[in-house]
């Protein structure tokens, strides 16, 4: 989890994906082992977007995720100013239904 944005209006995070593929090779009694960690077919990374002032948040995954990537992609070419990116954030956040809630 990577946080991208955060001002007072709009906080944006990115959540990756939980397993990595990966091989633990390791010894036990001299005997070596190989052990690979399985990876799920649909290991998806997506975005969280909070609205402070409105108290909601909208997770975009799937193809919603790859738009606003496409976005963040753009934003790294030409750097936007922070009004061109809280207008961006602001038609997403139209989306958001969820309350922020604190546990």
């Amino acid at each position: 989890m990577h946080t991208l944005y955060d001002s007072d209006t709009y906080s944006v995070t990115h959540m990756l994906a939980n397993a990595v593929a990966s091989d633990v090779i390791g010894e036990e009694n001299g005997t070596q082992f190989q052990q690979v960690l399985l990876v799920p077919a649909l290991a998806r990374h997506g975005f969280e977007i909070v609205d402070k002032r409105a108290g909601k948040e909208v997770y975009l995954d799937g193809c919603w995720a790859e738009l606003f990537q496409r976005h963040i992609s753009a934003w790294q070419e030409k750097t936007p100013t922070q009004e061109e990116v809280e207008d961006t954030l602001e038609q997403y956040a139209e989306l958001a239904q969820n309350p922020v809630l604190v546990h």
